[in-house]
């Protein structure tokens, strides 16, 4: 039962200026990039045998992470770069409110089901969005999850690359530490969710309560979770619309990060087990959510799709290097027949100097 005091508690985190894990990209090159804003597809005959195929980028939607928000310096720079390197990408922005303030308000607090529900109609609303054969995906942090859930739950205008940096996919079995013990916002905000993580006030209004997982005690996790154990078909009556979603994807790329100590447990990010008491680690594969398919991740793998992945430092800290990389290797342009067909094998012709 969450007392009234506590309630003022909530309302006044509403409006905190605290961060805990914004993006943020060490800047390497990014000054020396042109920059175009505009949608602007760069479409050209492949051959004489299919004059009716284009070359192009399809359109990237990127969903950012907790504390940050749509007009955040980092997301900001990284659009930049995405529209830069693959030229003529039309990048959307996740935007849950009607400013900067908001959005990054409604990573704290809110319903995730209600989020999702809205985003998947801003999407679908999206004239460019909703006309293309297929769209990408790219989620920071618990931006990833939330992308994975669009998916499984939506999944128009279609997703063909997902690509999460550091994401909950298994949940969190922690909540973030405080950086100080005179940080009162800190503590009285994981105060209020350790106090009341499954009640039902929590669950439909802390967005980190959400996703909140502890293996040594699944039931409570189960009954209450208004979230994870949804759209990681963990509960007894399995949802198959969420597995054949998942397994349409073309590529499904979970980046960890080495050193993270914001993400507990870090092993999460690729859907592994992490047992607290004993830490043993249990990979994907010897889960059983792997093995029967809970989710569609066995089929995709089969088939070439599951991406693991690793990235030196800490959590959300990487350079433009490494999104660079990323961008080229799985936003790239791709060919579009006329029937809507979509292939890869696309020659671009970059140096080496490009990789830089």
């Amino acid at each position: 039962m969450i007392s009234i005091y506590q309630q003022g508690l909530l309302a006044f985190l509403a409006f905190s200026p605290f961060l805990t894990s914004a993006l943020v990209i060490l800047p390497e090159a990014v000054s020396n990039l042109e920059v175009r804003s505009s949608y602007r597809p760069a479409q050209q005959p492949i051959s004489p045998q299919s004059p009716s195929s284009t070359i192009t980028p399809l359109p990237l939607v990127i969903w950012h992470g907790l504390g940050d928000s749509f007009d955040a310096d980092g997301i900001k720079e990284a659009v930049s770069i995405a529209e830069a390197i693959n030229e003529g990408t039309y990048v959307k922005t996740v935007q849950l409110g009607k400013d900067g303030p908001s959005d990054r308000s409604a990573t704290f607090f809110g319903n995730v089901t209600e989020q999702i529900e809205e985003v998947c109609n801003q999407l679908a609303s999206d004239n460019i969005l909703r006309t293309a054969p297929a769209i990408n995906a790219l989620g920071f942090s618990q931006g990833g999850q939330f992308l994975r859930a669009y998916v499984e739950r939506c999944n128009f205008p279609p997703v063909r690359n997902l690509v999460t940096f550091g994401s909950q996919h298994n949940g969190i079995s922690d909540f973030q530490g405080c950086a100080s013990v005179f940080d009162l916002i800190c503590q009285a905000a994981n105060g209020l969710l350790k106090l009341g993580t499954w009640s039902d006030f929590v669950q439909s209004r802390l967005v980190p309560a959400q996703y909140f997982r502890d293996p040594e005690n699944l039931p409570h996790y189960l009954k209450s979770s208004n979230f994870l154990a949804d759209v990681n078909n963990e509960r007894a009556l399995k949802n198959k619309t969420y597995a054949d979603n998942i397994a349409s994807l073309n590529k499904f790329v979970m980046y960890m990060f080495a050193d993270d100590t914001t993400v507990i447990p870090k092993q999460s990010a690729w859907f592994a087990e992490y047992n607290k008491t004993s830490e043993v680690v249990t990979p994907l594969a010897e889960r059983q959510m792997y093995k029967e398919d809970w989710i569609g991740l066995r089929r995709l793998a089969e088939k070439g799709g599951l991406v693991f992945d690793l990235l030196e430092g800490e959590h959300m800290r990487f350079s433009d290097k490494d999104l660079k990389r990323v961008l080229r290797e799985y936003f790239g342009p791709v060919r579009i027949d006329e029937d809507g067909s979509i292939w890869d094998d696309v020659d671009l012709g970059r140096s080496p100097q490009d990789e830089l």
